[in-house]
C-alpha cells in the first residue's frame, strides 16, 4: 500500500461519485465500484426471474457513442470498456427474462476519469523530495503522484504541475508515476520515469578551537563521494574560503579573533550532483589568556595570575579539585584567589570573555598541594631500643618519612605504609616523633607538630650474688637508667620468686634448700619495660633430711638412716663422744657405724653435701648406745630339780634377765637389783637349753645381741644330773 498525501480532494470527489450511484431506482439498482478513464465497472444484486442483464452506456455529449453489454444470469458484474476519457455517460441497466421480456430496469449517471497523464521530467532538489512536472490533463481537477522504492511507497495529491512528493528517503533511487483525477474517478498510472533524491546535507559540529580558527566536522553521508564546505565572515568582508574534501572534517585557519563567520557544507555524489546544504554561525575569540601562574602565597591560599588579552573584556578561571568540587573566580583583573586543602590535586584553566563570548581553552594547569600533615600519631615504645608509630593516611602522601630527634642523634624511617618502627634507638631516651608526608609533585609540609616519646629503660647488669642467711640471697646489679624500678626474679622447678627496688640492689627470701635457679632482672619505667639482663645460676644448699633413726646391731655396731635430702648427692653421718668417734661418707642414705661403745651417750651430726659441694650441717637429738652385755655367764645344777644362771655384771646399777630355751620349755628369770645370777628350780633334765643373760632397760624391749651359750642338762633318774657346755648357738659364731 501506498502512503498517500494530501488525499483530501480525492477523497470528496469519490464523495460526490457515490452521490450519483445511490440516486437509483430501488427496485433494481446498480452501484459503481471502479473507474478509470477508459472504463466503468458496475455491480448488481440478482433480481428474481431474470435470466441474463444488459447495459447500455451512451456518451450525454458525444453524439452517437453509445456501448452495449450482454451478462448471463450468473454473472453480477461487469465492465463496460473503450469509453471516452473524462466524459458522461447515461448507463441503463436491464433484467431480462428467458422470453426476451425486460423484468426491471434503472439508470444512473458515471463520469470516466480524465486521461492518463504523460511526464515531462522527475528531478530531486532537496533530499526528501522529488518534483514531477507534465503537460495538463483535459478535465482533471487533480493529480496523484507516486513514489516508490524497495520498501516503501509514498503519495501525494496536487491540482497542477509542477508537483513535489516529500517524505522521500535522500540518496534512494525512486519510480515515479501520475494519475489524473476528476469527479468520476482516476486515472490509470501513468508510464513511470526514474528519479533519485540528492544526498543529505552533512550536519556540522563546529568549534573555535583557537583565536584565529574554526574546526569543521560532521558525520559520513550515505552515498556521497566528497563534501563542499565555504567560510565567510558575515559582514560580507573579506574573501570566501572554500575546500573540497573526502574527510569528515577540516580546519580553517589565520581567521580574525572575534569575529563572525558562515559556514556552508554539502556533499556531492559519483556524479558531482550537489546535495542538501547545512548553514552553521560561528564566532572566533577571545584569544586564550597566557603566561598563566599558580603559587601557594601562604598555607591554604592559591594565586592565580595571568597575561592581559586583547579584545578581553572580563575573565574566568574555573578551579577543579580531585574530589570533583569545582569553584570559580570572575573578574575584570589579571588575577585571582583560591582558598586550598592540603594534599589537593587542583586543575585550573582561565578564560578570556567579550561580546563575542568565550575564548578557546588555553593551557590547563595541574597544581598539586603538599600532603596534610598526618593525623592520629601515636608513638609506643616497644622495646629498650625501638618505638613504633603509626597514624592516619592523609590525602596526597605517596610517601611518608618518621623522624625521632633525641640523644644527641636522628632517626630516620621512610615508606608508604602508615606505621614504622624506629629500631635504632638508646635506651631510657627521650625523643620527638615527627612524621612528614612527602609528595613527587610538591615535598612535603615542615610544619608538622611532633610527639614525645620515651624508650623503655636499659638492661641492667648482675654483677654479684651473695649468701645473707639461710634461704635469703641479696643480688646486686649496675643501675644505669634514670628512673626504675628493678624487679628480680629467680626462676626454677620449685617455682618463682621476686624481690623489687629503685636501688642498685634486692634481697630473696625463704628460697628452698637445695634447689636451682636462674636468677635475672628487669628494669620497668612508664616507658615501657627493659629486655631482661643476662640470667646468673643460683644453686641453694641441699635441704637436711626430715627424719634420722638409728638401730644398734651389735654392742658395737649401730646402723643409722635417714630420709633423702633434697639437692644433697651425698652424705657425711658422725657419732661423737668423749669415747671416741665414728664416721661414715656415702651416697646412700644409710650407712653402718662401727666401734660404738656400749652404754656410751654420743652426739649425731650430718652433713648433706650437693653435687656442687655446697654442704648443710644438721644436728640431731642424742643418742645413747645400749647397756652391756654380762660376761661369764655359767650354768649350775641347784638342788634336784634347780638350776643356777650366773654372769658377771657390766655395772651394779643395771638390771638383767634370763632366758632359757629348750625344747621341754623355755623358762626366765629376773633377779632383784645388784645381783649377778638367778635361779629356775624347777626345770626339766634330759634337754638342751639356749642361755642368754641381757642387761633391762626401761627404754624398749630386751636386746637381742648378747651371747647366746648352749648347755646340755642331764638326768640322773628323775632328777638334774650334770650340766654340761656345748658352746656358743651358730648365729653367735657366724657374728
Amino acid at each position: 500500500m501506498c502512503t498517500a498525501k494530501n488525499k483530501s480532494i480525492f477523497i470528496g470527489l469519490l464523495f460526490n461519485c457515490l452521490d450519483v450511484i445511490f440516486s437509483a431506482n430501488t427496485g433494481f439498482s446498480v452501484s459503481i465500484y471502479d473507474v478509470t478513464s477508459r472504463s466503468i465497472c458496475l455491480r448488481w444484486p440478482k433480481f428474481s426471474g431474470a435470466s441474463s442483464y444488459r447495459v447500455t452506456a451512451t456518451a450525454a455529449n458525444t453524439v452517437g457513442h453509445s456501448l452495449l453489454a450482454h451478462f448471463s444470469d450468473v454473472t453480477f458484474k461487469g465492465s463496460l470498456m473503450s469509453l471516452i476519457p473524462d466524459t458522461n455517460y447515461a448507463i441503463l441497466a436491464e433484467a431480462i427474462d428467458k422470453n426476451g421480456i425486460i423484468l426491471a430496469e434503472t439508470q444512473i449517471m458515471q463520469s470516466t476519469a480524465p486521461d492518463i497523464p504523460v511526464i515531462d521530467q522527475a528531478y530531486s532538489k532537496i533530499s526528501n523530495s522529488i518534483t514531477v512536472e507534465w503537460r495538463p490533463v483535459r478535465g482533471a481537477t487533480g493529480y496523484l503522484l507516486t513514489a516508490q522504492d524497495r520498501d516503501s511507497c509514498i503519495e501525494t495529491v496536487v491540482t497542477k504541475s509542477p508537483g513535489t512528493v516529500m517524505g522521500l528517503k535522500p540518496a534512494t533511487l525512486y519510480r515515479i508515476t501520475i494519475r489524473s483525477i476528476n469527479s468520476g474517478g482516476k486515472s490509470q498510472p501513468s508510464p513511470f520515469r526514474k528519479a533519485k533524491t540528492v544526498l543529505a546535507a552533512p550536519v556540522l559540529s563546529v568549534s573555535s578551537p583557537s583565536c584565529d580558527s574554526i574546526a569543521v566536522s560532521w558525520k559520513a553521508v550515505f552515498m556521497a563521494a566528497g563534501f563542499s564546505v565555504s567560510l565567510m565572515r558575515s559582514d560580507g568582508l573579506g574573501r570566501m574560503l572554500k575546500e573540497n574534501t573526502t574527510n569528515t572534517s577540516l580546519i580553517f585557519t589565520n581567521l580574525d579573533p572575534g569575529t563572525l563567520y558562515i559556514i556552508k557544507a554539502y556533499a556531492w555524489n559519483v556524479d558531482g550532483i550537489p546535495g542538501d546544504d547545512f548553514t552553521y554561525n560561528q564566532r572566533t575569540i577571545p584569544c586564550a589568556p597566557v603566561n598563566i601562574s599558580i603559587e601557594e602565597d601562604e598555607p591554604g591560599h592559591l594565586l592565580v595570575s595571568w597575561s592581559s588579552v586583547n579584545f578581553g573584556h572580563y575573565y574566568m578561571v574555573f578551579v577543579k579539585s580531585d574530589d570533583g568540587l569545582e569553584v570559580h573566580c570572575n573578574t575584570s583583573h589579571t588575577q585571582c584567589h583560591f582558598q586550598s586543602d592540603c594534599g589537593f590535586t587542583y586543575v585550573i584553566s582561565v578564560f578570556a570573555y567579550n561580546k563575542a563570548g568565550q575564548s578557546p581553552l588555553g593551557d590547563v594547569f595541574n597544581y598539586t598541594t603538599a600532603p596534610c600533615c598526618p593525623s592520629d600519631l601515636r608513638a609506643a615504645a616497644v622495646s629498650s631500643h625501638a618505638v613504633q608509630v603509626t597514624w592516619a593516611a592523609v590525602r596526597g602522601a605517596e610517601v611518608y618519612q618518621t623522624r625521632a630527634a633525641g640523644g644527641g642523634g636522628l632517626e630516620l624511617c621512610n615508606g608508604t605504609a602508615t606505621a614504622c618502627t624506629l629500631s635504632a634507638l638508646r635506651c631510657d631516651t627521650r625523643y620527638n616523633v615527627t612524621v612528614y608526608a612527602f609528595s613527587e609533585a610538591r615535598g612535603s609540609n615542615m610544619s608538622c607538630a611532633s610527639k614525645p616519646v620515651a624508650t623503655a629503660p636499659c638492661s641492667p647488669e648482675i654483677k654479684n650474688i651473695s649468701k645473707e642467711a639461710l634461704s635469703v640471697i641479696s643480688v646486686h646489679w649496675q643501675s644505669n637508667n634514670e628512673e626504675a624500678t628493678y624487679i628480680v626474679t629467680a626462676r626454677g622447678e620449685a617455682g618463682l620468686w621476686h624481690c623489687t627496688s629503685s636501688g642498685s640492689s634486692c634481697t630473696l627470701i625463704n628460697l628452698p634448700c637445695g634447689s636451682t635457679f636462674s636468677v635475672s632482672a628487669i628494669a620497668r619505667s612508664p616507658a615501657g619495660q627493659s629486655l631482661p639482663s643476662y640470667s646468673v645460676p643460683l644453686e641453694t644448699a641441699p635441704c637436711c633430711p626430715s627424719d634420722l633413726i638409728l638401730t644398734q646391731v651389735t654392742e658395737s655396731v649401730t646402723n643409722i638412716s635417714w630420709s633423702v635430702g633434697m639437692g644433697a648427692q651425698t652424705y657425711v653421718t658422725t657419732l661423737e663422744s668423749p669415747k671416741g668417734q665414728a664416721k661414715c661418707h656415702t651416697l646412700q642414705n644409710y650407712c653402718l657405724l662401727g666401734c660404738i661403745t656400749c652404754g656410751t651417750n654420743y652426739t649425731v651430726s650430718l652433713k648433706a653435701i650437693s653435687e656442687t659441694g655446697l654442704t648443710s650441717s644438721c644436728t640431731y637429738q642424742g643418742y645413747s648406745s645400749s647397756a652391756c652385755c654380762p660376761s661369764g655367764v655359767k650354768l649350775y645344777r641347784l638342788g634336784n630339780n634347780g638350776i643356777r644362771v650366773y654372769w658377771r655384771a657390766s655395772d651394779e646399777k643395771i638390771n638383767y634377765s634370763t632366758d632359757l630355751h629348750g625344747s621341754k620349755g623355755n623358762f626366765t628369770c629376773s633377779p632383784s637389783s645388784g645381783l649377778s645370777h638367778c635361779d629356775i628350780t624347777e626345770i626339766p633334765c634330759g634337754d638342751v637349753y639356749m642361755v642368754v643373760v641381757s642387761p633391762v632397760t626401761d627404754k624398749g624391749p630386751k636386746l637381742t645381741f648378747c651371747p647366746k651359750k648352749i648347755y646340755s642338762v642331764t638326768c640322773s633318774g628323775s632328777s638334774v644330773g650334770m650340766v654340761i657346755y656345748r658352746g656358743k648357738s651358730n648365729a653367735e659364731q657366724r657374728i
